[in-house]
């Protein structure tokens, strides 16, 4: 608690019976903001007015005083509280809801409050609140010396996973693949060390994660005796951490979470590897400015629902290596191409909508007028859904149709209940349709014909008095009334009672004005309360049904990834990608997906012929010559081939890699006192430990960011070790010229090159991958294209020859080396060591021995 919290706490006898109230319920809520519910506002006292004030930039205000100082206070309309509260949550806070739950009428003191809800970054289901085409996680950490375990849980679809992995970059790559709004991390371990820069990070008590209480409290939300049926009962660290985990998701929900009904346990192995730097530089959905065009699935998702494009990101970030999964992807987009079927399936998935997020909320009791309409469509379009998936010839599309259950009981109970267009929320009525309940109609049919009877009152009592401009009117505050002008009040009938004077007018009410007003306003807030009544039956009986409901729009998110990749596939030109065991990654006339998409000139297509003779890549050329979108364009199209998706290229066969790693481009770490060298070489040392002989590997420039010899060393070391110890698939592309001669040295390292010509110092990229080294860098054309001033590209053209002269110079001079320091490690020159293979010690006599080694000093 801020420090003028709690020196207010300190004097709570001092404090008005209200002030009491609120300051018990904030120091349960130290570091939270608290909406504290106060008629038609919340509002915010102390420390964290302060804070709302900042943050919704609303005025800041005082109550008084309370204690002897004033109180500060801001406040907010409840009616438009989801506004305030998003704008709050984005920045990272979280949000208490107190909510009046006592009668003002009944009460002695202040109306009794509880807190109703806890609002999280992590843990928000409500729809303004989110991205709709990304997913919303809540995670919790755990650790035992090098091992990690996750629990990861979206509490806006219901989805919940366990997994546990080693070392900290595999913990890293996690981490920026689930990329979580909130963090749950045990605070006596040693995560707050590696997680201190990232947001909405929780540290929570040890307790928390005791393994006797996770599994009994995940036992009893899963309504099972043991968890061995999911088969993570052997994950102990994840266990805890999913206890940890579900037990804040109860606490801030406040309510039972019925939509959270298995445990899904992600394998490590089952996916190709990606880490944290080969997700940022593939920018696969956010690009190197932390946008989101330009990106891979800007490129590939017209998905007809969110909750598809959701389900795209995740196999985008977890493409997989089981090659029968892959195949039965492939085969139901090839059945979706057959006629173009896609595009009357489009049609269907179109209306079915966020299903996903709107159970979830149902399961909450969360749900609006407008959730329930949108379910109505979709429960309305699953028949014919299935009519088009009908005896499909692909096995994985007939497993989904067989999901994809019909629903005519609750399709009939919502056509029925709910209005076109219905409000957004039910608070005030108006959105169970007429002829759905007989109760309802009556006492609507009250309200509904006040208007008939006082225009009928009105017209009598005209006639009874002989006043024309007597009126009989409404207000909220008042409620029914009859209306005279002050200089027509003198003669009126006895039975005409004062009930309001105004400037020019007087107010009366009669008796029988009086019957009507409490029978006329009796039945609407009866017919409210019965409508609010009828609409929580609604949300019970869907809830009843919720598992069957949530198991079919998950088979229609699937449906509708698989349909929009054959509607890319169509469109864009892409071709299957033959998938092989045999270790090989062969392209034909390949493209760069986003590349392609935002040029207005055709895209300069390339081969890629990597195999187990052939392993690395040595990539020479200019800068802008093209060698990072050729290395990037067979990191995507390896990428897509691994979520079972067709590629960008005439035809490709590619082996199941397990990892895929890029080194590529430059940025330092400031915060983390890290140069961009430092970066780069943290980077290289992650992939010589980590890549196999089944990993693609990427390699951009290595060595640039320290001295010529020093760089020039590290690269050939590098790229010796990939291709002689490792034996990766690499690409490796450099400037540095004496790594062309690697291919001479290593096997299966192979030279090429990426195309330019010069025309009047003026250069033009071909884009074209051709073999072989080469011929020049072309710095200085890169240079004046880029605008640097025309002296100063003349002032290098001249150091350029001049150093050019200088080393051919030396070279006919061919001078002695200068003399260098020994080095106990380096090799023997190959003279010595040709003279010392020819010779056999056993027949040398004791003079000819010395004389020998007279020889072999002279030649060193």
């Amino acid at each position: 608690m801020t420090q003028k919290s709690s020196t207010a706490a300190s004097k709570k006898s001092e404090h008005t019976p209200m002030m009491q109230q609120y300051l018990r319920i904030k120091a349960q809520h130290p570091d939270q903001l608290l909406f504290y519910r106060m008629g038609d506002f919340y509002e915010l006292f102390y420390d964290d007015a302060k804070k709302a004030a900042e943050l919704l930039d609303i005025s800041l205000t005082a109550r008084g005083k309370s204690g002897g100082e004033p109180i500060p206070m801001a406040g907010i309309p409840y009616h438009a509280a989801e506004s305030y509260v998003g704008k709050i949550v984005r920045a990272g806070e979280s949000v208490v809801i107190c909510e009046q739950v006592g009668d003002p009428a009944t009460s002695k003191g202040p109306v009794e409050r509880a807190v109703a809800r806890i609002i999280t970054p992590g843990t928000l289901s409500d729809e303004a609140l989110l991205d709709e085409n990304r997913d919303n996680f809540l995670v919790a950490l755990n650790q035992q010396g090098e091992q990690f375990g996750f629990a990861i849980v979206d509490i806006a679809s219901g989805r919940f996973s366990l997994m546990e992995v080693e070392g900290q970059d595999a913990l890293l790559s996690e981490l920026e693949r689930l990329r979580p709004s909130e963090t749950l991390y045990n605070e006596d371990s040693a995560l707050a060390n590696l997680l201190e820069k990232r947001k909405g990070l929780r540290p929570q008590a040890p307790w928390l994660f005791d393994q006797d209480s996770a599994e009994s409290l995940l036992c009893q939300q899963f309504k099972v005796k043991d968890l061995a049926g999911f088969g993570c009962d052997h994950l102990g660290l994840a266990i805890t951490a999913a206890g940890c985990l579900m037990q804040y998701a109860k606490d801030t929900q406040r309510t039972a979470l019925p939509h959270i009904r298995r445990i899904q346990v992600e394998q490590h192995n089952e996916c190709v590897s990606l880490d944290a730097a080969t997700r940022k530089n593939l920018e696969i959905d956010q690009n190197l400015s932390g946008g989101f065009d330009n990106t891979l699935a800007k490129v590939i998702d017209k998905c007809r629902t969110p909750m598809g494009s959701r389900l795209l990101r995740r196999w985008l970030h977890r493409p997989l290596q089981d090659r029968a999964t892959l195949l039965a992807r492939q085969a139901s987009i090839q059945w979706l191409q057959e006629n173009y079927r896609f595009e009357e399936i489009r049609q269907c998935l179109k209306s079915i909508g966020d299903s996903e997020r709107i159970l979830a909320r149902i399961a909450l009791r969360s749900a609006r007028p407008r959730d329930l309409e949108r379910l109505k469509t979709a429960l309305n379009v699953l028949p014919e859904l299935q009519q088009q998936l009908d005896q499909a010839a692909a096995p994985l599309i007939n497993e989904l149709a067989d999901q994809i259950s019909q629903f005519p009981g609750l399709s009939e109970v919502l056509n029925r209940a709910i209005i076109e267009n219905p409000p957004v929320v039910i608070r005030d009525g108006g959105v169970i349709s007429e002829g759905f309940d007989a109760e309802l109609d009556e006492l609507r049919g009250i309200s509904e014909n006040a208007g008939a009877y006082l225009l009928e009152l009105e017209s009598r009592e005209r006639q009874r008095t002989g006043i024309a401009t007597l009126k009989v009117g409404y207000n909220r505050v008042h409620g029914y009334f009859i209306e005279i002008g002050k200089a027509q009040s003198a003669e009126l009938p006895a039975e005409y009672i004062r009930r309001q004077t105004l400037k020019n007018a007087e107010r009366y009410i009669t008796p029988e004005l009086k019957e009507f007003e409490d029978k006329a306003l009796s039945a609407k807030s009866r017919a409210l309360a019965r409508e609010k009544a009828l609409y929580e039956d609604l949300l019970e009986t869907l809830a009843a049904e919720l598992a069957e409901l949530q198991d079919s729009a998950s088979a229609c998110a699937e449906l509708d990834v698989l349909n929009n990749l054959a509607e890319r596939a169509v469109t864009l030109d892409y071709v299957p990608p033959v998938l092989t065991e045999e270790p090989q990654i062969k392209i034909q006339r390949g493209r760069h997906p986003v590349v392609e998409s935002v040029l207005e000139d055709p895209f300069v297509a390339n081969d890629l012929d990597l195999d187990s003779q052939r392993k690395m890549l040595i990539i020479t050329g200019p800068n802008m010559g093209g060698k990072s979108t050729y290395m990037r364009q067979a990191a995507l199209i390896t990428l897509l081939a691994h979520i079972g998706s067709y590629v960008p290229a005439s035809a490709a066969t590619i082996g199941i890699v397990d990892r895929i790693f890029t080194r590529m481009g430059s940025s330092d770490d400031l915060a983390g006192g890290r140069s961009t060298f430092m970066v780069e070489m943290t980077e290289t040392a992650n992939i010589m430990h980590n890549a196999t002989e089944r990993s693609l590997v990427l390699m951009d420039e290595v060595g640039r960011g320290t001295s010529t010899f020093d760089g020039l060393s590290l690269a050939w070391a590098c790229a010796d070790n990939l291709a002689r110890e490792t034996r990766a698939f690499t690409l490796f592309a450099t400037h540095y010229f004496e790594l062309t001669s690697l291919p001479e040295q290593a096997p299966a390292v192979f030279n090429v090159h990426l195309t330019a010509v010069e025309h009047n110092d003026h250069i033009v990229f071909l884009h074209e991958v051709q073999e072989g080294p080469a011929s020049q860098s072309y710095g200085l054309q890169v240079a004046q294209l880029a605008g640097v001033p025309l002296g100063v590209i003349q002032q290098a053209r001249h150091k350029l020859l001049q150093l050019e002269q200088d080393v051919a110079v030396g070279a006919q001079m061919a001078a002695p080396p200068p003399p260098v320091q020994n080095d106990m490690f380096a090799a023997p020159e190959p003279k010595v060591v040709k003279e010392l293979k020819k010779l056999s010690p056993d027949d040398l006599s004791p003079r000819e021995a010395l004389d020998l080694l007279y020889k072999l000093k002279q030649m060193l």
